[in-house]
């Protein structure tokens, strides 16, 4: 049974960088024809930014097998081994937290990397050294935090229920539900600065296509992400009356009001249309097919590790093979998110007005060149990773001549 679980997981790893690979010759293949919705210069700066991304992807990949090859083969076993507490619950803890901690530092390299020598070079990175040691040691106390306050929830399902792996299922999924609440909330205490939007014309607007869509918002809020990043953004987060709307900085000084009007729209669409509660509904599927598949696992497995059926080995395992599970269920979220975001374009053109298709072509090309998204892609990668369609086919789909776009 070891050897069937690694084998899957190889198999998942060789797809995945077999998938990187056929990206990255498309884009090499095509980054030096005609540029389409970009300058030439922009064009190539693009495909090289997407291959060298992608490279990084593949090296993250074979790190990321080696250790899990190194977890399932002694890792767990040296750290439960090198814990001591006389408490059950204490320890279970420390072990799951102690892999959790281990992983974080792994891939803290490739964040650095990414963050000051990738998105650097192609002027994304505003953030410095110290911002980005604060942040990430805030996201670590928030991990080993909150992550053990989870970690602990479920230890006690374990102990406490004989179908433990649908109660975990159950409490898992009502933790994504509250993270999604509170996420808006904790991002502007401990990252961003969040400033009520001054603009009142735009503010009056923005209120306006709300109340077209039903949408009840707590109010517009303006992110000072310019100090950490060039991307443009914007998100709806929360629940019931405590939504936000947060547009970042970026987005505003890029877009005309029309423009943000329309991008704005589009998320409106996405509201009217119910995809949140979709997407919500879709992870809940992954979590009790991830839950179904790993409470009910042979007790030869555990022989061949030479370990017991211990709380912490249970979570260990779920963890380690929660990016399998992603990537086979990510095809079937993507078919569904790349509907939902036709959709989405189709209100957000309507709410618009007359113009509004034109408005959000125009803002979805600017979104293309000021985050330097190269627009074509192979369609392996499409299929795996995509869940939102190919720029080119959301602008034929809202009626714009890509010959006079182009």
């Amino acid at each position: 049974m070891l050897m069937t679980i690694v084998g899957i997981y190889s198999f998942y790893v060789l797809i995945s960088i077999y998938t990187s690979i056929m990206q990255i010759g498309y884009i090499n293949e095509n980054k030096r024809k005609d540029a389409v919705l970009l300058s030439p210069s922009e064009f190539l700066k693009a495909g090289n930014y997407a291959v060298a991304k992608e490279k990084l992807t593949i090296l993250s990949s074979f790190v990321d097998y080696l250790f899990f090859i190194a977890w399932m083969g002694f890792g767990i076993r040296v750290l439960q081994e090198n814990i001591f507490f006389t408490n059950d619950a204490f320890l279970n803890i420390a072990i799951v937290m102690g892999f959790i901690i281990i992983n974080s530092i792994v891939s803290l390299p490739f964040a650095y990397y990414e963050k000051f020598v990738l998105d650097k070079k192609f002027d994304f990175n505003k953030s410095t050294l110290g911002l980005w040691i604060k942040d990430t040691l805030i996201s670590f106390i928030m991990t080993l935090v909150f992550g053990s306050l989870v970690v602990w929830g479920i230890y006690l399902i374990i102990t406490n229920f004989t179908l433990w792996w649908l109660w975990s299922c159950v409490f898992i999924f009502a933790v994504v539900i509250l993270i999604n609440m509170l996420y808006p909330a904790f991002r502007a205490t401990f990252f961003d600065k969040l400033t009520p939007l001054q603009d009142d014309e735009l503010d009056e607007r923005i209120k306006g296509l709300m109340d077209k869509t039903g949408f009840v918002s707590s109010g517009v809020y303006v992110s000072d992400a310019s100090k950490r990043d060039a991307r443009l953004n914007a998100y709806f987060g929360g629940f019931g009356k405590a939504k936000r709307v947060v547009l970042f900085d970026t987005l505003i000084e890029k877009l005309t009001t029309k423009e943000l009007l329309a991008v704005l729209g589009h998320e409106l669409g996405h509201f009217a249309h119910g995809d949140i509660y979709k997407n919500i509904g879709l992870v809940g599927v992954m979590l009790f097919a991830m839950f179904g598949i790993f409470g009910n696992l042979p007790e030869s497995l555990f022989l061949e590790m030479g370990m017991s059926q211990t709380p912490a080995l249970m979570m260990i395992l779920l963890m380690l093979f929660m990016p399998v599970l992603g990537f086979i269920m990510m095809p079937i979220m993507g078919i569904v998110s790349r509907h939902n975001e036709y959709e989405a374009d189709r209100m957000g053109s309507e709410l618009g007005g007359p113009a509004g298709a034109i408005e959000l072509a125009n803002a979805l090309t600017k979104l293309v060149t000021e985050n330097k998204s190269f627009p074509l892609s192979h369609p392996l990668y499409i299929f795996f990773h995509y869940t939102h369609p190919p720029v080119l086919e959301r602008l034929k789909e809202l009626g714009v001549d890509l010959d006079k776009k182009i």
